[in-house]
């Protein structure tokens, strides 16, 4: 179980890696001046990119959290936040998917300023899963 638990982390900081860079690229698209297709079209390639690695790791990452959970069957309060967190992570994610295509459609119109607090949620809900892991609050 030691090396599940392992590779669950690993896949886990991966997938967060992802998620940290990619709104950073949709701040990037979001600055692109009128006019310059090329370096708006090689941002959008670089988050398609990315956003198809991040999905790959997104469900290693998930696939093991689940097995540690049926196979060590923990219970209390802090695993049901901290499903609630997972769920959340997952719907960021398919938010992300979203916004690209926007991006990509040309229909998107949120400022590069909306993008970097978007791209804080991410941080915040790793703060939250790990705290949840470790302390155990309730």
């Amino acid at each position: 179980m030691l090396w599940v638990k392992a590779f669950h982390i690993i896949f886990v900081a991966s997938w967060f890696a992802g998620l940290f860079y990619l709104p950073r690229i949709f701040v990037n698209v979001a600055m692109v001046t009128p006019g310059s297709v090329a370096e708006r079209e090689r941002l959008l390639l670089m988050a398609r990119k990315l956003l198809r690695f991040t999905t790959m790791l997104a469900v290693p990452a998930l696939g093991l959290g689940l097995w540690l959970w049926l196979g060590w069957g923990f219970a209390g309060g802090w695993l049901h936040a901290k499903l609630a967190v997972v769920l959340l992570v997952i719907g960021y994610h398919h938010s992300c998917a979203v916004l690209l295509r926007k991006l990509a459609d040309n229909t998107c119109h949120k400022s590069h300023r909306w993008f970097r607090f978007y791209n804080e949620v991410p941080v915040l809900l790793l703060i939250a899963a790990v705290v949840l892991v470790v302390v155990k609050p309730f």
